[in-house]
């Protein structure tokens, strides 16, 4: 599946390339151009939110010439199906905002920053996904017509679900859980005994309500913002995977921009992943107590269990990060 997207996109992209060749490459000569921007995630979620002050920064420093338009709750499709789009640079999208491990459907080594229990706190996933080790992965989705620009935030995922409290594993076995189309992620719920099964976003909160799914996990901005304590009654705080988020841009849409409209978009871009951070945390923080007045009912359960049963998950897949887990212990460690 992951080598047919690949040359499916690559193969799109190529003649998407050569209808570009002779005069666009690297210079804007068709006129102004507008950004399609590929959210899966509803108007109030942050990385929404830090998009449109990128699209305000763009327009008001290329005087007009390069501008965008936010695509909002999955219009432009799920998650992969975006980035399936991206790759393939056919103009239907031009920038997607995801989590960096959903771009491991193309790049293995994306699912690098998505190992479980990875980061125990903001900060410190921060400074990860700005790093050269995810720099390393990030590269080589130039060549799948990808090119990220910034790091958003998504905060750290917890479950929720509409049977019980999560207290230990154990509560785990068996549940019905929605998840991205993500292998880490899925990995990561299949070692806690969950049955994992992918769904669209923007598919989410209809399947919830009809009772299609029992459980799902995401950050808690995105439960709040997203409506979903509606459908669902208990919140375990487990913070399992950090998710950070990657501002992609096309690799084809790239080359249209001026050097002068290059360095405007990727400072904005930049720009506007700061805000997003910041908004994050600090919803990470507040709406806990907004989504038990809500009627959530929340617990905290001893994570180290939880640690414990998806260790096997970064084992699993040494043969795909090789020397990068070495890497990473030795970051961890000069932290």
């Amino acid at each position: 599946m992951k080598k047919m997207r690949k040359i499916m996109a690559l193969a799109l992209a190529g003649v998407t390339a050569l209808s570009l060749a002779g005069g666009c490459t690297g210079q804007n000569s068709s006129g102004p151009i507008e950004l399609k921007i590929g959210v899966s995630t509803g108007e109030s979620d942050p990385r929404n939110i830090a998009a449109q002050a990128f699209a305000d920064e763009i327009a008001e420093k290329t005087g007009g010439q390069v501008t965008a338009k936010i695509y909002p709750s999955g219009e432009l499709g799920g998650d992969s199906d975006m980035i399936d789009a991206l790759a393939m640079g056919a103009g239907k999208i031009d920038i997607v905002i995801s989590d960096a491990s959903n771009f491991s459907l193309y790049e293995p080594t994306m699912g690098i920053s998505a190992m479980p229990f990875l980061f125990d706190d903001f900060d410190t996933a921060w400074a990860f996904m700005d790093s050269d080790i995810e720099a390393e992965a990030e590269e080589k989705l130039i060549d799948d017509n990808i090119r990220v620009l910034a790091h958003y935030d998504n905060g750290f995922r917890c479950v929720t679900n509409s049977i019980g409290p999560i207290s230990s594993p154990e509560d785990m076995k068996g549940l019905l859980i929605r998840t991205p189309e993500n292998p880490i992620i899925m990995s990561t719920m299949t070692a806690l005994g969950a049955n994992p099964q992918p769904l669209a976003f923007s598919e989410l909160y209809a399947a919830l309500e009809a009772g299609t799914y029992d459980a799902q996990e995401n950050p808690i901005p995105v439960i709040y913002n997203n409506n979903l304590y509606e459908v669902q009654k208990y919140l375990s705080v487990t913070n399992h995977i950090y998710s950070g988020m990657c501002f992609a841009i096309s690799e084809n849409t790239w080359q249209k921009l001026t050097p002068e409209q290059q360095e405007i978009v990727s400072a904005a871009a930049l720009n506007s992943a700061a805000s997003d951070r910041e908004s994050n945390r600090k919803q990470t923080e507040e709406l806990i107590s907004k989504l038990e007045e809500a009627g959530m009912e929340i617990n905290y359960p001893d994570l180290a269990p939880f640690a414990e049963a998806t260790s096997q998950v970064l084992n699993d897949n040494a043969s795909v990060y090789g020397d990068m887990i070495d890497r990473l212990k030795e970051w961890q460690a000069a932290r």
